[in-house]
């Protein structure tokens, strides 16, 4: 079940389009996977579409009743359309993408694996910063770490713990420099997320703090 969504404003912003690419391609793909996002959105929508066209209008009875008419009726970007699925591939393994991932599954230059039963395939994005899918195998964790910068994280397939909570298939996630966690998952599945930096993280214990001096290389 998915717990954790796109707050009121971030939501607001990505339906006026005022969000950073890679905010809005980790928010579409949260809401593929949401029906409740997807219903929110319908009604941010209609109400931003209410006040500009109110803002446009003079005060007319009329009006504002063709207006509550429109507004009543059901809401096109609610239809479900069926689409071809494209799937990623990970050492035998299969993964269904939301719709607004899958044309990148066959972009990714490779998977990484590395330490700590880790998976990483780099996305281009064309942004600063950077994007990743990232799979943890069964018992497979990142060492504990803070953000220079903010991080935002879409649970695709499976779940993980971070010490802080769990997270679940379709869970939205957004830390900062205020939070110190260690992502880990026990499930038999592992897990499949969608990560979007901005700065490099900062590893905070361990022989991974040796990283730090370097970690803007492995950022590029």
């Amino acid at each position: 079940m998915i717990k954790l969504h796109p707050n009121s404003q971030q939501l607001s912003e990505f339906a006026q389009g005022q969000c950073d690419p890679g905010v809005a391609l980790i928010i579409s793909a949260h809401i593929d996977m949401c029906r409740c996002c997807k219903q929110k959105l319908v009604s941010v929508e209609a109400e931003l579409a209410r006040e500009a066209m109110a803002e446009k209008a003079p005060a007319d009875p009329a009006f504002d009743s063709m207006l509550a008419n429109i507004l009543q009726m059901p809401a096109a970007s609610a239809i479900e359309v069926p689409v071809q699925s494209q799937k990623l591939e990970l050492d035998g393994k299969e993964f269904t993408l939301p719709r607004s991932l899958q044309r990148y599954a066959s972009k990714i230059n490779g998977w990484s694996h590395m330490a700590g039963k880790l998976w990483q395939a780099k996305v281009d994005l064309g942004i600063d910063g950077r994007a990743d899918f990232i799979y943890m195998e069964k018992g497979g964790s990142v060492p504990e770490h803070t953000h220079r910068g903010s991080e935002l994280t879409l649970v695709l397939d499976g779940e993980f713990s971070d010490g802080v909570h769990d997270y679940d298939t379709g869970d939205f996630i957004a830390r900062d420099g205020q939070h110190i966690h260690t992502p880990h998952t026990d499930a038999d599945e592992g897990c499949l997320v969608f990560s979007i930096l901005d700065k490099p993280l900062h590893f905070t214990s361990g022989l991974a703090r040796l990283l730090n001096p370097f970690s803007q290389l492995f950022f590029k």
